[in-house]
């Protein structure tokens, strides 16, 4: 065998033995070190080490603080829940023309219900020579009196509209 086959296998042998030590410092020491800390506090916590009683207590009180934030979050929630069901979240709003001597569709009717479809339908009628305003309750999305094709109309559009 040459003496520079062995030189350069020799050269090989180093720059491999100088990057595995380069991979050790920064890799693999760094994880053991986090590992040796995480086993020490372990044993700690196990063994009832200095310290231990005080993260314990620690956690318990930081766990007693989420539990009563937790508490105040499921109120709040069912707060909103009660006051969703009543909020004006479903609106129907048809425009037309009631009388054939007027244009421009003035006269409307506005459904105004929450998710149950409990609420008010609002109509006006627009004529030339006066206007007149109708309310009329609606339960269940049912009008309480005789309601009208556009009060049906916006009825439907406001049970369709997304809440």
């Amino acid at each position: 065998m040459e003496l520079s086959t062995i030189y350069a296998a020799l050269a090989a042998l180093i720059a491999a033995l100088l990057a595995l030590m380069v991979y050790h410092l920064m890799v693999v020491r760094t994880g053991l070190a986090r590992i040796g800390a995480l086993v020490a506090t372990h044993d700690q916590l196990i063994g009832g080490g200095a310290g231990a009683s005080e993260r314990l207590t620690d956690l318990e009180s930081r766990l007693a603080a989420a539990r009563l934030t937790l508490e105040r979050v499921d109120g709040r929630v069912s707060e909103l829940e009660a006051l969703a069901k009543t909020d004006v979240s479903r609106v129907g709003f048809v425009r037309y023309d009631a009388f054939d001597d007027t244009g421009a569709e003035l006269s409307y009717a506005l459904a105004l219900l929450n998710r149950e479809g409990d609420g008010v339908v609002i109509s006006s009628i627009y004529a030339r020579n006066d206007s007149r305003t109708f309310g009329k309750a609606v339960s269940g999305y049912q009008p309480a009196a005789n309601a009208s094709e556009e009060e049906l109309l916006a009825i439907t559009r406001a049970r369709n509209a997304k809440a």
